[in-house]
Parts: C-alpha cells; structure tokens; sequence
C-alpha cells in the first residue's frame, strides 16, 4: 500500500514514520541474465545454473547491485511524492547484502522515512530500507538511501 503526499511540507511531516512494504517481486533467472548482460558481470554464480547447483548456495544468485537496484521501483510503491517538479536520487549512507537471492526467490521492500532535511530549492530525505526475502531468515539488503525533491 502506497503513502501519497501532496508536496514538501506533507512530506516534512512524515519524517520518523514507517512507510510499510511494497509488493513481493519475483527475481527471475532471466532478469538476473538481464543484468549481467547490461554490466558485463557474467560470473557463473549468477549465469550458470548448472553449475550453481554445486556452488556454495546451490542455486544462481541475484548479483548484490541487482538488488540494491530494486530499491528505486519497490520504494516508489510505498511513497508517492507528488506536487514536485524534480525527484533525484542522491546517494546512499551505507548498504550491506547479509543473505544471497537465489534465482526465483521473492523480494520487496519495507522501509522507513528517517529523516526530511531542507536543502536548497527542497528536502533530502533519508530511508531506511529492508529488502527482505520471502521465507528468508536475513534480509537481501539492508540500506540507507538519500533522495532529494525539489519544488
């Protein structure tokens, strides 16, 4: 469920809150296949399922950057800023991949609004975010990501 607000002083007053979870998403063998296409990291850990098997998670996994880039499309589910002209990702604070997600899994993303500070022109807000696993133990990614909206 997504949290709509109207412009920068609605979303000055969600600083603090929880912004709930999106939608679970399937990371598929083909996106991952995608993604190695598109940076050139074809190690076999996450494009040769058959010899995956044998490898220490015994599956392909997701590559750590694929899933940290799932932020931006699960984290626009669950916050909806409107009544900006510019919306910008500006960084992130700290990220860490404690459990692989292998081939098929499940993820989505629960997230918290830390903090809203101005900035010129608009605010930089902080996010707390937990890319959890459908039936995992330890979540896919773990962060904190900084994005700007101007007016």
């Amino acid at each position: 469920m997504s949290i709509t607000v109207d412009g920068l002083d609605e979303l000055r007053a969600l600083a603090g809150s929880d912004l709930g979870t999106s939608r679970w998403i399937t990371v598929s063998q083909g996106r991952i296949n995608t993604f190695a296409d598109a940076t050139d990291d074809h190690q076999w850990i996450h494009t040769d399922p058959g010899k995956a098997e044998t490898g220490p998670f015994g599956a392909p996994i997701a590559h750590g950057y694929l899933t940290l880039s799932l932020f931006i499309p699960l984290f626009t589910e669950i916050l909806d800023v409107r009544g900006v002209t510019t919306k910008v990702n500006y960084g992130l604070n700290r990220v860490r991949f404690p459990a692989p997600v292998k081939a098929g899994a499940r993820i989505r993303l629960a997230g918290r609004l830390a903090s809203v500070e101005d900035v010129p022109g608009g605010v930089q807000i902080t996010v707390d975010g937990t890319i959890e696993i459908d039936g995992g133990d330890k979540p896919a990614a773990v962060l904190q990501s900084l994005s700007r909206f101007y007016a």
